[in-house]
């Protein structure tokens, strides 16, 4: 396995943003339509666009259901990420909505993954089976049972959410907080036992933030996002140019 795979997330669903992204050097970028106005036939176009650049394609779906999963997936994603996972019987139901029987229970649909029909079989034998499933550990629930949650072979990773976690604590953004500190430190020590991906969305594009989560052991980290990238740099020379122009 590659030692880390480095992506971003994109809120913004218009394919430009998607090119301007994927031609930065990122291993992946996930469409997110779990707190973005983004649908379906916008999420299949942005996912085209990523594939196009040879990068893959993930999308974080709203929530732990069947029906969702099953048309990001047919709409061509090779990855899914999956919210609020706090149990192994909440992620087995997303095994079963990600993987064709007898691994799961995905029904079998012909849209853009499987070529609207002209490629099923290349899809089932040659594609399927690779796209990965990455579940969302943020409340102390998931945490406790993480041991459980990564004992299923089929889930691939896991992706920490240390703000509603926190949250579920009673201490929502409190990362300084004993407790909370434990908490984080018990899932990195549970999740680096498994040879699996271990996630975290580094919020501020800072590259060295990236670096110190590498150094912790984190191996699929998501960088920033669209707005932020975009929204820092022109802040921030803005703010350079008008205090240039203050000056002169």
């Amino acid at each position: 396995m590659k030692k880390h795979f480095i992506g971003s997330w994109i809120t913004l669903n218009h394919t430009s943003i998607v090119e301007i992204m994927a031609d930065a050097g990122f291993d992946w970028l996930c469409v997110d339509m779990e707190h973005s106005v983004t649908d379906y036939f916008e999420a299949q176009q942005l996912i085209a666009f990523i594939q196009a650049k040879g990068i893959k394609a993930y999308v974080r779906v709203g929530e732990n259901n069947t029906r969702i999963i099953k048309r990001v997936l047919d709409a061509g994603a090779d990855g899914i990420i999956v919210p609020m996972v706090n149990t192994k019987e909440d992620a087995q139901k997303a095994i079963d909505a990600v993987k064709y029987p007898p691994k799961g229970k995905r029904g079998v649909g012909l849209a853009r993954a499987q070529k609207y029909g002209f490629g099923f079989e290349e899809y089932k034998d040659n594609i399927a089976d690779d796209i990965k499933l990455i579940v969302q550990i943020e409340h102390i629930d998931a945490v406790n049972n993480l041991e459980e949650i990564l004992s299923l072979e089929e889930i691939d990773g896991t992706f920490i959410g240390p703000y509603d976690l926190s949250g579920s604590m009673g201490k929502p953004g409190r990362y300084d907080d004993y407790d909370v500190k434990k908490i984080l430190n018990r899932y990195e020590e549970i999740s680096k036992k498994y040879d699996k991906l271990i996630g975290f969305h580094v919020i501020q594009p800072d590259f060295q933030l990236v670096l110190d989560k590498i150094n912790s052991g984190y191996n699929f980290i998501a960088f920033s996002l669209d707005t932020l990238f975009l929204g820092n740099i022109a802040r921030n020379q803005m703010n350079h140019l008008k205090t240039q122009l203050k000056n002169n």
